[in-house]
């Protein structure tokens, strides 16, 4: 008992390490921000910028609402649901995530209005699509491309649900809806949580898309003042975004709070439990529509720009397959990288009472909130001040292991390696998307290690396994839907990362957002039909990994 006690505070203290190297690089924010003394409490209290504050927070709302409203049926419709095509509609509804909402943006701009390019095309029939833009457009947009978190932390959570609680609710004379709000929603609710903290935090820390949509919210008076040479005032900004981003954490964690053996599953996981009827061809037609809309529109309009330009500008390169490649590999670094960050936090913060253990799954929270552009800049700093203009570290032999009850796990052995850091490298760049995205998997492990039963990992203990054999073979397998889940969201935010890979990426590392943003420069914005196309291929590859994780 002493060893099992010594080892969760081990995990503790490990997983309370790395959140903390995580918010390490933001900490140069508070020395700025300190160097403006009163003059700080000053711009925080000005009336332009209580009214920024004022849309940032009706924004998150907004959107919030609207990606529970239409991530959790998708979720239950295709997870519970006999609903048609259910892997195809699953593939087509999580697709979103991979089109930069900032794409998105500029698309609805281009195909809505008079001179719009669907009126335009549908203006023979006499159809002219309303002009979507200002704050209205902003949330449609960002509901449109973050719906896909809560659908898919909502979807892990119901494919670890124990089915027959549900069929015992029924023959207790419970109707559908009594049964799904008594038994599933609080099950359920630490996923929806999870997915809308996720949703929350990315509408906090958008840029393109209020800037394409003309709404004036943090990111933007940021951006602004970082250009204006303020960085101090950006400083206090990006703060302020942060205090907001506290009190989003303290209203999540209020929510899941009540999770003692709420979520433990042991029986048929992840059966389906609903039966449509004759409306299972009907519900198909929610997915297929929101599928249209946020996928097919954007396509169908690029490719009118497209060929409304004859094909191209001769200011913008040709594509190449090698943007496609280095976001490919980048992507894959990052979410392997966050993953491994992710399981010491998230494991710890689901089995332990610790409150250093709650803490560090917050703290890791924080740099999603922080705007990308924040970030790369204070990395900038950092490496210039700590590491140097490029330092290389050459490693004759590299081995990552987990050793714990007298077993070690090799996770990765790499023969002679070179790594660097510092300005304009790849290593920094990784580092950056992890400290953004690394909370797609800490909130996806989480909502899926708090839905082991503990009974199985103790029964698996007093037949002699160790603590790491028993996480092998117990833990791991229940939790590995949420692994995948995870690593998937942080792979399709990283390839559609804009603002940290411009400033951080090393030179001639060109990537599709890359090339994205050099259209948008030279207004050719048919061109990055190529690019969206990719995106969504390369997601629907991902999703793939998902449906395996779930077969398994």
């Amino acid at each position: 008992m002493l060893d099992d006690d010594a080892r969760s505070v081990g995990l503790t203290l490990l997983a309370a390490a790395i959140a903390g190297l995580l918010v390490l690089p933001l900490v140069w924010l508070v020395v700025d921000a300190a160097g403006l003394g009163g003059g700080a409490v000053d711009l925080l209290l000005a009336p332009d910028t209580l009214r920024v504050l004022r849309t940032s927070v009706a924004l998150v709302a907004v959107v919030t609402t609207g990606s529970v409203l239409i991530g959790v049926p998708l979720a239950v419709l295709t997870a519970q649901a006999d609903l048609p095509f259910s892997r195809f509609f699953t593939v087509v509804s999580a697709l979103p995530l991979a089109i930069p909402s900032y794409l998105g943006a500029f698309a609805a701009l281009a195909a809505s209005g008079p001179r719009g390019t669907l009126s335009e095309a549908l203006a023979p029939v006499g159809i002219t699509v309303p002009a979507i833009d200002g704050f209205a457009g902003a949330a449609l947009v960002l509901t449109l491309y973050t719906y896909p978190y809560v659908f898919l932390t909502t979807r892990a959570s119901l494919l670890s649900l124990d089915a027959s609680l549900i069929a015992a609710a029924r023959t207790l004379d419970c109707g559908r809806l009594e049964a799904f709000r008594r038994v599933t929603l609080p099950q359920i609710l630490p996923g929806i949580a999870a997915g809308a903290l996720l949703v929350a935090l990315y509408t906090l820390s958008d840029f393109g898309t209020p800037n394409f949509m003309g709404v004036e919210v943090f990111t933007q008076i940021i951006w602004a003042r970082y250009t204006a040479f303020a960085r101090g005032d950006a400083t206090v900004f990006a703060i302020q975004l942060l205090a907001v981003t506290a009190v989003i954490l303290a209203v999540e964690s209020r929510i899941g709070a009540d999770d003692a053996g709420a979520y433990a599953s042991r029986g048929n996981r992840g059966a389906r439990s609903l039966s449509l009827g004759a409306w299972r061809y009907p519900a198909a037609l929610f997915p297929a529509s929101v599928a249209a809309v946020a996928i097919l529109a954007p396509v169908v309009v690029f490719w009118l720009l497209w060929t409304e330009a004859g094909g191209g500008y001769g200011a913008v390169p040709q594509f190449s397959a090698s943007f496609g490649v280095n976001s490919g590999y980048v992507a894959l670094l990052a979410a392997v990288a966050a993953v491994l960050v992710a399981l010491p936090i998230a494991v710890q913060s689901a089995v332990s009472d610790s409150r250093l253990a709650a803490l560090a799954d917050r703290l890791s929270y924080v740099g999603y909130a922080t705007p990308g552009i924040v970030i790369a800049i204070a990395l900038i700093g950092s490496s210039l001040e700590f590491v140097g203009q490029f330092t290389v570290i050459t490693i004759s032999r590299l081995e990552a292991t987990v050793g714990l009850g007298g077993e070690t796990i090799s996770l990765f052995v790499l023969p002679r390696t070179e790594i660097s850091f510092g300005y304009k490298t790849l290593s920094l760049l990784v580092f950056a998307y992890v400290v953004r995205f690394v909370p797609q998997a800490v909130g996806s492990i989480r909502t899926s290690t708090m839905q082991v039963d503990r009974r199985l990992t103790d029964a698996a203990r007093t037949l002699g396994r160790s603590p790491l054999s028993a996480f092998r073979h117990v833990t791991l397998p229940l939790i590995a839907p949420g692994i995948a889940t995870g690593a998937a969201l942080v792979f399709l935010t990283t390839m559609k990362e804009l603002p940290a890979t411009l400033l951080l990426r090393p030179l001639g590392f060109d990537t599709l957002v890359t090339y994205i943003w050099r259209v948008q420069e030279a207004g050719a914005y048919g061109q990055a039909a190529v690019p969206a196309l990719v995106l969504v291929v390369v997601s629907g590859l991902s999703m793939a990994v998902i449906l395996k994780a779930e077969n398994r």
